[in-house]
């Protein structure tokens, strides 16, 4: 690894890394004395740094290629460390539940509120990872499903006074139906094509609700949204925000449970046949038309869930809330996470969520380190942080008497 060779293009990399950030990083400019600062100590530690770096990538890069040819005794420790982890789940699990359930009283409201955030973008994750993930259709709209829920709360409790409870269904129901009709005219679209009708449809939908002032009170929004509650109780913030908390994670649960019944169902076998090979799919008897409305109305229906919960939350809703980047954010939480796979969205949107606030302290590189970070995650793991596992059987031979 350390030869000469491999010393020069460490050498080379480190001078293009100092030419190109030299105006940046070592020229600084006083405009009230009129002075030039030559900050050289800087340029000595990018060209010091991006050398470091160059080699560590591409030892990361071998160590990589070197990955695939996996012997008997690495197979057995990962079937090892698979059995244990098995072991673990359920202690894990209720770990991780007793943890949840006494955090909001012990945390502050702003980490509750972050957490519930995080939550919500879980359920999003895993609506969307039915429609890209399982069905393999790119759809970069979703964020109108998540503005019809939001406004469905929104204009019942400001012209009606509907509560929470009562907009929660109505919500998922109206977002169903713009799935529908969203997913009728791109039956026929794939890929690229699909992505840019979506999107299209998304940005009709904001512009829709940004420009129709009697309808949607256009940029100016809706306010003084009501919190869920519940009957002959009055609840402060503090109380309303842990509420909220609680029914973001049973809505999680909820929703865990219903995608995982329906990856495992007959529809969602046809999903993934529709998602590898349409036209193979289509001629071994899948309905592909009613596959891929389901696919749109199904994911539609929990962003429509999340909507309504996010406007119960914020009491404030405007169409700047639903712009393009939350569907691009949305999208990379289940491509990051893992496309397809349950476990590999959620820890997705925990990070896609978390990441940031916890970069804050840093917030002038932040976005940086959250860069750098999502491009050698693509690099080295593309398929996700939790990639999805192919089922396998296997079947026993006769004679065996286990």
């Amino acid at each position: 690894m350390f030869t000469l060779k491999e010393v020069k293009k460490s050498i080379l990399t480190a001078l293009w890394f100092m030419f190109l950030t030299f105006p940046i990083m070592v020229i600084k400019v006083n405009t009230i004395t009129d002075t030039v600062e030559w900050r050289w100590k800087n340029l000595a530690l990018v060209g010091l740094g991006a050398f470091i770096l160059s080699f560590l990538w591409r030892w990361a890069l071998d160590r990589r290629e070197k990955g695939g040819n996996v012997n008997k005794d690495q197979e057995g420790l990962k079937n090892a460390i698979l059995a244990k982890s098995k072991q673990l789940k359920l202690p894990g699990l209720l770990a991780i539940a007793l943890l949840a359930a006494i955090l909001p009283f012990v945390a502050s409201m702003y980490t509750t509120s972050v957490l519930t955030t995080a939550l919500m973008y879980v359920i999003l994750g895993l609506g969307l990872n039915v429609v890209v993930g399982l069905g393999g259709l790119l759809h970069l709209g979703y964020a109108a499903f998540y503005a019809v829920g939001a406004y469905t709360y929104a204009l019942l409790h400001y012209h009606f006074g509907i509560s929470f409870w009562a907009a929660l269904p109505l919500g998922a129901l109206f977002s169903t139906i713009l799935g529908l009709l969203i997913g009728f005219p791109v039956l026929r679209l794939r890929g690229d094509y699909l992505a840019i009708v979506t999107l299209a449809f998304g940005e009709i939908t904001r512009l829709v609700l940004e420009n129709w002032n009697d309808f949607s009170f256009g940029p100016s929004g809706i306010a003084n949204i009501a919190r869920p509650g519940i009957a002959g109780v009055k609840m402060k913030l503090p109380q309303a925000t842990i509420f909220i908390y609680f029914i973001a994670i049973a809505m999680v649960l909820l929703t865990i449970f219903i995608v995982n019944r329906l990856e495992n169902s007959r529809l969602g076998r046809a999903w993934e046949a529709m998602r590898e090979d349409e036209i193979a799919s289509q001629s071994m008897g899948i309905d592909i038309t009613k596959t891929k409305l389901l696919a749109f109305a199904i994911g539609a229906l929990w962003a429509g869930f999340v909507g309504v919960l996010f406007a119960a939350k914020t009491t404030f809703i405007n169409p700047a809330s639903f712009t393009v980047w939350e569907s691009i954010v949305v999208l990379c939480v289940v491509v990051i996470g893992g496309m397809g796979s349950i476990p590999g969205v959620i820890v997705g949107a925990l990070v896609f969520t978390l990441l940031p606030e916890l970069l804050r302290s840093v917030s002038e590189y932040r976005m940086l380190v959250f860069g750098i970070a999502l491009v050698v995650m693509m690099i080295f793991r593309p398929g996700g942080m939790i990639q999805k596992r192919r089922k396998s059987y296997k079947f026993k031979e006769e004679g065996d008497g286990n």
